[in-house]
């Protein structure tokens, strides 16, 4: 049988949603692997519009779910529906979004709060020992759900004032290049800078895959019982 991925999208566009080529290039990936995906978003007002050609804020309403079916081609499904059991690894590419719809980071920093159904999602993924990866800004989101309990390493590249504010919240930050995936063994999760540094597609794709494989090589690996522990 396939190995079974939930991506999880925040809309369409890196300025107020999913990172287009980030969450391509990890179906990509993930397709060249065999792998079976399952697109999935909230389905909840979007926090806003930003027209992407000149930054200005929109003053309209749109969809998150709605907006990530663009990339999905019409196939994804509202993240409150889904369970752990469905998969066998979770992956979230980035985008603003993450930290605007995902959760509340953009404007709340380290206060912030996750989506519940988002959270709820990987929390279960978490406890059942199956693997999870993040790109870009999304590690954010890993920082706020298991940062006090759980401390994992993550990267969001080398921003030493985004950095601390992750380790605010109990995450412990490795400093990485554009190329390089930071692997929390024990935590079952892989991370990657993608557009927090990349300056081409092209190493937004090294990235992508290299996590991608790492996730998948996870999924083929015993958990060890550290998964469990809470501090």
């Amino acid at each position: 049988m396939p190995t079974k991925i939930g991506v999880v999208l925040c809309g369409n566009g890196v300025f107020d949603g999913s990172e287009i080529h980030e969450a391509v290039l990890t179906m990509l990936a993930l397709d060249r692997a065999g792998a079976e995906v399952t697109l999935m978003a909230p389905d909840k007002p979007q926090m806003h519009v930003i027209d992407h050609r000149t930054g200005a804020e929109m003053d309209e309403t749109r969809n998150v779910l709605v907006e990530s079916a663009r990339i999905a081609r019409g196939e994804i499904v509202d993240v409150a529906s889904v369970k752990a059991d469905q998969f066998d690894a979770v992956i979230l590419p980035g985008g603003f979004g993450a930290a605007k719809n995902l959760c509340t980071f953009a404007t709340e920093g380290a206060a912030c709060t996750v989506d519940e159904d988002v959270e709820k999602l990987l929390q279960d993924i978490h406890a059942s020992g199956k693997p999870i990866a993040a790109l870009c800004i999304a590690p954010a989101v890993l920082a706020r759900v298991f940062g006090s309990d759980f401390h994992p390493e993550i990267t969001i590249g080398n921003d030493t004032a985004t950095a601390s504010v992750l380790e605010s919240m109990g995450a412990k930050h490795v400093a990485a290049t554009v190329a390089d995936i930071v692997i929390d063994e024990a935590n079952r999760m892989i991370t990657t800078p993608c557009y927090m540094l990349a300056g081409r597609i092209s190493e937004v794709a090294t990235g992508a895959e290299k996590a991608v494989a790492a996730l998948l090589k996870m999924v083929s690996e015993t958990p060890t019982a550290t998964v469990y522990r809470r501090d």
